[in-house]
């Protein structure tokens, strides 16, 4: 029987404690060991996590996508196990490993299936500094929408999600970037450039449709600078990923991904915005160890 430890985000738009309480119930009348810690920041997550694993303790994310970045960053290169309660406004990592919200269901998932590994992405900042997140890293229109959606912490995700991007789109200006894919130079003048691990994220956009977290690559999905109109068709067909057949939009495949700007320009990762490019992110093979859903 496993053990775990939930770490509580309290401050998660999806009021995480409030969706622990019946998961809590059923690992525990299932006779597993269940601990809950309350962090007070992604630091003290990151070391309440860290503690639990060195005990055993399957790790349970319960949060939004930061909160799962944050563990995944602590976890990774470890033989920790982290698992993940999807309780914040977006829950885009949850979505790509196929995690269910009903209690139930994800109590079977935590108890049953094994653990598998998958990748993660470190990112290498300006100053020499580095960071582990688990979906993805974008630099662009969507960053900007990340600053404005960080600002409606009152508001419910999904109108959150949505007039972030409204604000970010209405004052944009295109961006000269210079994108470097293993060694190879790609610039484009666009609206933004995403590099995946997971193929969601902004609440369920699958803006890369064929990344997969166990592939040892990270898919870069750049958006070329075009008229807003268009733009927004392209924003249209994001939650089905079919945006990637369109001339705006250039996929590229690689393993060390550099992003530069022509301006300053804010880039986030996993729901967190960690800063201004440049910044280089490196695929960490199989690094993370989860559980998902197996199919």
């Amino acid at each position: 029987m496993r053990s775990f430890t939930a770490v509580v985000n309290p401050a998660a738009g999806g009021d995480a404690a409030a969706r622990l309480i019946p998961l809590a119930r059923l690992l525990r009348e299932a006779g597993a060991e269940m601990t809950v810690e309350y962090s007070r920041s992604l630091e003290h997550a990151a070391e309440l996590a860290r503690t639990a694993a060195d005990k055993g303790h399957t790790v349970v994310a319960a949060g939004g996508d930061g909160m799962v970045g944050g563990l995944a960053g602590a976890l990774a290169g470890t033989d920790g196990v982290l698992g993940i309660l999807p309780a914040g406004r977006g829950n885009d990592f949850a979505r790509q490993l196929g995690l269910p919200e009903e209690p139930d269901r994800l109590a079977a998932l935590l108890l049953e299936a094994e653990p598998r590994r998958i990748d993660a992405i470190e990112v290498t900042t300006p100053d020499g500094g580095s960071r582990v997140v688990a979906g993805s890293v974008y630099a662009g229109v969507d960053s900007v929408a990340n600053v404005h959606i960080n600002r409606l912490t009152r508001l419910p995700g999904p109108l959150a999600y949505y007039l972030g991007p409204l604000r970010a789109i209405a004052t944009w200006r295109p961006v000269s970037y210079r994108v470097t894919v293993d060694g190879e130079l790609h610039e484009e003048r666009g609206y933004t450039v995403v590099v995946a691990n997971s193929g969601f994220y902004g609440y369920g956009l699958h803006i890369a449709p064929g990344a997969a977290v166990d592939d040892g690559l990270l898919d870069v999905v750049i958006i070329r600078h075009a008229p807003k109109r268009l733009f927004f068709a392209v924003m249209r067909e994001l939650p089905k990923g079919t945006h990637v057949h369109r001339p705006v939009v250039e996929v590229l495949r690689g393993r060390e991904v550099r992003v530069e700007a022509d301006r300053d320009i804010p880039y986030g990762a996993d729901g967190e915005l960690l800063g201004d490019l440049p910044a280089t992110a490196r695929v960490l093979p199989g690094a993370l160890n989860v559980i998902a859903d197996p199919a």
